[in-house]
């Protein structure tokens, strides 16, 4: 990328300036490079040659000089080749084998530069020394001649030894002198002479003379030879020296020629770039110019200057280009032209779209307030009709069963428990319909409360199994040991979903079982995720019905409606419900095979135990005997048993348990008996009899309705009786807490025992005079003193006139409805205290938090019956009031109210959360202290979550606050005085919690 952002900088003259000059400049450099340092050596070895042609004759001209030791014609010689080389030649000197001066030319400083650094032996050819501007030649002076004494009988002929060789043959080892005779030496002088002309002819003349004296001397008497001289000097090539010739040359001209030539080749060089840069601007001004001007068009035609044209003849491919760009230009400007046209149409069909689009969008805001004036006005006419349905119901409902308390015969009782059930069935689709309604306005409002997972199961069941057992079904609860029993929630609509998905599989089910199971799928520190099945063997779903389960209003088979009855909205409600609740629901189904609908469900995890932790190691080894004729029954009792690690003897039939019990030595600490499987009465209280012989505990489990075989025959006979089916925690309890033993076949009638009323003075506000009436009559068989009243107005003007214990108040009446009337009584009369419990017809969640707002203190919802009365009753006029510390510090109420209105579950949760105060304490001081924030963060989490459900307002803010501070890494020092607030607020909610838990201490184990 950096090389592509470098090349664009350069433009396109530069590039063509420095692809054309850069290559003849490199290649010229190279060229005169080239031939200048070839000249150079050229000149360098002609300087050479012109010193060797002199320095090698004038050496062998001097042989005879030194073996005459005739200086002064040795010295003329010299002298005369110096000066007829002047301008080459500084100095011509000759040293002997001693390298010593012999002769010069003339007398200079120069010598001893000229003089052989080494021994003259080792100078075996010419050689040359380069010394500044000058260049020094040396040549050795070889013994080429020879005079020896000739002998008489000799010839009469002087033989001369001369080597008449060239330069190159002297250097080769191989040669050797000759003997050659004067006319050789005359020849071979004259052949140097025409070897190089420039050879000085004094040189050949002394050459010349030299053999003419030798051929003079042929006719004389050859003397006698000269002894040979003892400090004779041979070479390597065997040859003797006689010396050595140096001359010291002048380099000035050589140089002056090769500054020449350089000047020469720059110059040539300088002269081609100047032709190279002369063609290269004509090919800018044809090549480049041409296309800067395309450049200039192409970017006027990307501006929108669509009418700019290139102009002028080109050359070659040039040309064409600049067709194609006008071409270019002529098409972008038509379909600029026709997209000009497109968008001014498209513009106005736009504004014309726009214009039905504002008109739709008017129409839209007004079909969306029609559309909210409607939903307002169905949530408003569900409200009313929630009212207006449940106030005639609990009427109906709620005289009903007090005609059922009356001395009837069976077909009248018969006919008003009908009326009774008929009016629950219709109360049970109302409520249908308001959740169906509520879920799909996305109004269904969920709480996250604590509950005992395994206790509301079972009080679940207990209110539908009595349809199973009418039926003759199995019901079987099979809770896996590792799923947690405390768990956060909303626990009614768990209820719900239960009661829908069971109530389905007992309704459609006509023989056989129906089998709950529920097993851990994933635990975490904060969720359990479980999944249940509730598996039947009823008729089951046709495959291409089963899409259509889950819609409104729909069932698999329109006939089952006619057949079995129901609305279709129950498994819409329950699938909408667990969605939101974040689960998912699903089912398998065959055809008179039965059918298996599962839900996985995410629950929270308590922080705290839910009700009584028991002792479970108190069953560990201990020997239990069962006896269930139903397999899925046996099978689940034999799991919990297995899992409470109790040494187990499970038996099926009848037979075998009677063969056991026939053992006189066998003895089990419990025996646990199933009322299935006897034929006769008689049979099975001999049975229980016998049975009891052999245990301490005999626990029954019965679907027995007849009360009087209950009392007569069960109870006597037994330790524990529980009506199926049984939850392991109640299992459990009885089992480690067993009654005391009662004798056998021991008949007490207990008295019936007349209900005495309480001292209360109780205030009833209802404008339906039917509802005033029932709740007047409940009332009276509860309290001593009821006042009853039709308006709000009148509950005002009671309540300045006298003092009541408790007021029951409706919520929707006339006028001035219940909320008002409490704010009113609350602000000016003689019961701002009083407990005002508002009793409504509306579905209670929405209606909450209006009502608790309003002054109200709890709410009791239609249709009203006997036992959820005397509970209210109970609970508040008993209530204790605490007035010796803030409500901000404890709440009681509000602690209710977190404990879904469970009084003993509220007093659990306060009790542990007081019990864990110093602890909690104790870990926030030192966590503070030591400036441990992830401890500090795990402590006050662990306190917010206890806070939420123990009415401590203030320590859930404060821990809140602490702790979304922590969470955002804040310093511990920034947050130092909420960490000491929340520390005083604790003592003060331990003190608060030590005077609530001593008041109410007495009174909850009661409820």
């Amino acid at each position: 990328m950096e090389t592509a952002n470098s090349v664009t900088k350069f433009s396109l003259r530069s590039w063509v300036l420095v692809l054309a000059l850069a290559p003849t400049i490199v290649v010229g450099i190279l060229l005169g490079s080239y031939f200048t340092i070839n000249r150079f050596y050229e000149l360098e070895d002609t300087l050479i040659a012109k010193g060797l042609s002199i320095a090698e004759p004038l050496a062998i001209a001097s042989e005879f000089g030194i073996v005459s030791n005739d200086r002064e014609s040795t010295k003329r010689l010299l002298s005369a080749s110096q000066v007829r080389n002047a301008s080459l030649i500084h100095s011509i000197a000759l040293f002997d084998t001693n390298n010593q001066l012999f002769v010069t030319s003339h007398y200079h400083k120069d010598f001893e530069t000229m003089r052989y650094r080494n021994p003259v032996a080792q100078l075996t050819q010419s050689e040359h020394e380069t010394i500044g501007d000058t260049m020094i030649i040396r040549v050795p002076v070889v013994a080429n001649t020879e005079l020896k004494p000739k002998k008489a009988a000799q010839s009469q002929t002087q033989q001369i030894d001369v080597p008449i060789v060239s330069e190159p043959e002297r250097a080769h080892p191989n040669n050797r002198p000759i003997n050659v005779d004067a006319e050789d030496l005359l020849d071979g002088a004259e052949q140097y002479q025409g070897y190089d002309q420039t050879l000085p002819s004094d040189t050949t003349a002394q050459l010349i003379a030299l053999a003419n004296d030798s051929q003079t001397s042929r006719t004389q008497t050859a003397e006698p030879a000269r002894p040979a001289a003892n400090n004779e000097v041979y070479n390597e090539r065997d040859e003797r020296l006689l010396g050595y010739m140096a001359i010291l040359m002048n380099k000035e001209n050589a140089l002056l020629a090769q500054h020449r030539s350089a000047i020469a080749a720059f110059v040539i060089i300088l002269i081609g770039v100047q032709f190279n840069l002369f063609f290269t601007f004509r090919l800018v001004k044809f090549v480049n110019h041409p296309i800067t001007e395309m450049v200039r068009v192409v970017a006027k035609i990307r501006e929108g200057k669509l009418s700019a044209r290139l102009e002028g003849n080109l050359i070659g491919e040039l040309d064409l280009l600049k067709r194609g760009i006008n071409a270019m230009a002529s098409s972008l400007s038509e379909y600029h032209d026709e997209m000009q046209q497109n968008i001014d149409q498209a513009t106005s069909d736009l504004r014309e779209t726009l214009e039905q689009i504002e008109i739709q969008n008017v129409e839209l805001d007004l079909a969306k307030k029609r559309a909210l004036e409607a939903s307002q006005i169905k949530s408003e006419f569900l409200a009313n009709m929630s009212h207006e349905l449940r106030t005639p119901l609990n009427g109906v409902i709620g005289f009903a069963r007090q005609l059922i308390k009356t001395p009837l015969h069976s077909s009248q009782l018969d006919y008003i428990k009908t009326i009774e059930r008929s009016a629950t069935n219709l109360l049970g689709i109302i409520n249908d319909i308001l959740d169906f309604s509520k879920l799909e306005a996305g109004k269904m409002v969920l709480e996250k409360m604590p509950f005992a997972l395994r206790e509301t199961i079972a009080e679940t069941l207990g209110i539908i199994a009595v349809s199973a057992q009418e039926k003759g079904l199995e019901l079987v609860v099979d809770i896996d040991s590792n799923v947690p029993e405390s768990v956060t929630g909303d626990a009614m609509r768990i209820s719900q979903i239960i009661t829908n998905l069971v109530g389905n599989a007992i309704k459609f089910t006509d023989e056989g079982s129906v089998n709950i199971k529920i097993h851990l799928v994933t635990l975490s520190d904060e969720t359990a995720t479980l999944r249940c099945e509730i598996i039947d063997t009823g008729i089951g779903i046709d495959e291409s019905q089963q899409d259509y389960l889950f819609q409104a209003f729909g069932q698999a088979d329109s006939s089952i409606s006619r057949r079995f009855g129901g609305t279709g909205l129950g498994l819409v409600i329950t699938k909408r419900l667990i969605n939101q609740m974040g689960g998912q629901i699903g089912f398998t189904s065959s055809p008179n095979q039965g059918s298996n609908f599962w839900f996985i469900l995410p629950l929270g995890i308590s922080q705290f135990q839910i009700g009584e932790v028991l002792p479970m190691d108190a069953l560990h080894h201990k020997n239990v005997l069962v006896f269930e004729p139903r397999s899925l029954s046996r099978d689940t009792l034999n799991r919990r048993f297995e899992s409470w690690q109790m040494s187990l003897t499970s038996v099926g039939q009848l037979d075998h348990f009677e063969s056991t019990l026939d053992n006189d030595k066998v003895f089990f600490d419990y025996i646990i008996v199933s009322c299935k499987g006897f034929k006769t009465d008689e049979d099975f209280t001999k049975q229980l009899q016998k049975a009891k012989q052999h245990t301490k505990c005999l626990v029954l489990m019965h679907e027995i309705q007849d009360q009087r075989l209950i009392e007569e025959v069960l109870t006597p006979n037994t330790d524990v009786l529980l009506k199926t089916p049984v939850s392991d925690y109640t299992l459990a309890r009885h089992m480690i807490y067993p009654p005391e033993p009662k004798p056998l076949q021991q008949i007490t009638k207990t008295p019936v025992k007349v209900q005495e009323k309480a001292n209360v003075n109780v205030l009833a506000v209802d404008d339906n005079l039917a509802n005033l009436k029932l709740i007047d009559t409940l009332l009276n068989e509860l309290v001593t003193n009821v006042t009853t009243v039709k308006s709000g107005e009148d509950a005002v003007q009671a309540s300045r006139n006298q003092v009541f214990d408790i007021i029951f108040m409706d919520i929707q009446m006339p006028g001035m409805d219940g909320l008002k009337a409490t704010t009113i009584i609350r602000d000016n009369s003689l019961n701002r205290h009083t407990p005002i419990i508002a009793v409504t017809a509306h579905a209670v969640a929405e209606e909450r938090e209006n009502i608790l707002q309003s002054g109200m203190d709890g709410f009791l919802p239609k249709p009203i019956d006997e036992e959820s009365l005397k509970t209210v009753i109970n609970k508040w006029v008993a209530a204790p009031q605490f007035t010796h510390f803030d409500v901000h510090t404890l709440n009681w109420e509000l602690c209710l109210s977190q404990a879904n209105q469970k009084p003993d579950l509220a007093f659990d949760m306060l009790k542990m959360l007081m019990e864990s105060i110093p602890e909690t304490m104790n870990n926030i001081e030192q966590s503070f202290a030591e400036h441990q924030s992830e401890q500090l963060l795990q402590a006050v989490h662990k306190l917010h979550g206890a806070s939420c459900y123990s009415g401590v307002p203030r320590t859930q803010k404060l821990c809140q606050e602490i702790e979304s501070a922590l969470k955002q890494k804040t310093p511990i020092n920034d947050i130092e005085p909420e960490i000491l607030e929340l520390l005083d607020e604790l003592t003060k909610v331990e003190s608060a919690a030590q005077q609530v838990i001593d008041q109410l201490s007495v009174e909850i184990p009661n409820d």
